[in-house]
């Protein structure tokens, strides 16, 4: 009776125990937190989850998990499968007035950040609904003609003469001709088999002034007129013309870090952001012999599309402590020290936020864009104020179309403008 007793203690002892551990080791797994991250800046997937693991080291119970998606994949419909599943990320991007309509009930209000108190005036537009801020800038991007210094000297082409359209045109000709002893195989390149770098960039150049480069007002029109659609057509079809070829095949990485950064050829419609890409290739020829100029836009020569691209959106209905580590993590990368001097020289991004000493800006792209802004020279970001599938998708998916000779531009403008009154009505 007596070792029964005894075994009987034994055993409710090693289950107290037993418990006592379990208890324990979940108690410490609720210390951990994760934070899981999709964003689509796939040119700087290694340098985001090297930034994450740096603050893990100052932060030991926060773990931030980043997924990317993006180049030639499609991050906006990525992000609505993940919203419509169990996988909802807890930070996440979202492009301006359209898309922060659309995941309004996830997005939590940032206005008790540290990052939104200094952002630059003008750069939270995009994401102000009343009194909150569902948004954090990623940064300031510009874009415009990126070209290759020694390309257009030895073609005896000074690219601070290239102003109008007549000035460009004049210069890919010029440039043509020379193209066997350039050693190049085309004046351009675009990347025609994507659908972004034409659907919201180049359209933006053409398109801002029709909404008086004012973003609000592009939200909020009902129908796009195609006011300057004839410069728009000009231009597409100079850069098709003096293209690489096919267009239709040549995809964003084909054109910057084969054709372009290889030197074959003398000029690509792209902004600040390929500038890793390019530099990880030939660190010498993108520090040395890159420089970029304005697309020509009547009314708006010598200015450059100068704004913010994305934000970062913070899920408010994962947990509270989930939210307030997100918030911490996203202000640790904006206004730490060690936050802000990994943004500038390993991002290489133009600052959105108050704080940043501009001359460490590192690399000649963003600090000529940065003087462009400085100065004012700029023109509208409006393209994130379009309807949403709009310059992702109806626009690109026609522009495609007439570089394919499947349809003419007027047929072109006419779908596009009747994409455009359809998404806004639904």
């Amino acid at each position: 009776m007596k070792k029964k007793v005894h075994l009987g203690l034994l055993a409710a002892f090693s289950l107290l125990m037993v418990t006592l551990i379990g208890c324990s080791t979940s108690a410490g797994s609720e210390d951990k937190i994760t934070v899981d991250v999709f964003q689509y800046k796939v040119e700087l997937k290694e340098e985001i989850e090297e930034l994450a693991k740096m603050y893990k080291e100052e932060n030991p119970d926060v773990k931030i998990n980043v997924q990317t998606l993006g180049g030639g994949s499609n991050y906006g419909q990525s992000l609505v499968t993940k919203f419509s599943s169990s996988e909802e990320p807890d930070i996440f991007n979202v492009a301006g007035p359209s898309e922060v309509a659309n995941y309004r009930e996830h997005l939590a209000d940032l206005s008790d950040t540290k990052s939104v108190e200094t952002a630059l005036d003008g750069t939270l537009n995009g994401v102000t609904d009343g009194e909150e801020v569902l948004g954090i800038p990623l940064n300031q991007e510009g874009y415009g003609l990126i070209y290759n210094k020694k390309v257009l000297d030895e073609a005896g082409v000074n690219p601070d003469s290239i102003k109008t359209y007549e000035d460009l045109k004049a210069a890919a000709e010029t440039i043509d001709k020379q193209k066997d002893s350039l050693g190049i195989e085309a004046v351009f390149a675009e990347p025609g088999a994507e659908k972004w770098p034409m659907g919201f960039h180049l359209a933006n150049s053409y398109l801002a002034p029709e909404f008086n480069n004012d973003i609000s007002e592009a939200y909020n029109s009902e129908a796009v007129e195609f006011e300057r659609g004839d410069e728009l057509k000009r231009m597409l079809d100079l850069i098709n013309e003096y293209g690489a070829q096919p267009i239709l095949s040549i995809s964003y990485s084909q054109q910057v870090e084969e054709l372009f950064a290889l030197g074959k050829v003398a000029m690509i419609k792209q902004g600040n952001w390929v500038y890793n890409s390019i530099y990880e290739i030939d660190p010498e020829f993108a520090e040395n012999n890159i420089g970029i100029i304005p697309l020509p836009v009547e009314g708006f020569e010598g200015t450059i599309p100068v704004g913010v691209a994305m934000y970062w959106g913070i899920n408010k209905t994962a947990d509270e402590e989930v939210i307030q580590a997100s918030k911490d993590f996203l202000d640790w990368m904006n206004t730490s020290e060690t936050g802000k001097q990994y943004v500038m020289e390993e991002f290489k991004f133009i600052p959105a936020f108050e704080g940043y000493e501009t001359s460490m800006i590192s690399d000649p792209i963003s600090k000529e864009i940065y003087e462009y802004a400085a100065s004012g020279e700029v023109m509208g970001w409006v393209f994130n104020g379009f309807p949403v599938s709009w310059p992702g998708g109806a626009l690109p998916v026609n522009m495609q179309k007439y570089l394919g000779g499947k349809i003419t531009w007027e047929e072109m403008i006419d779908d596009s403008q009747e994409k455009w009154v359809e998404l806004r009505e639904n």
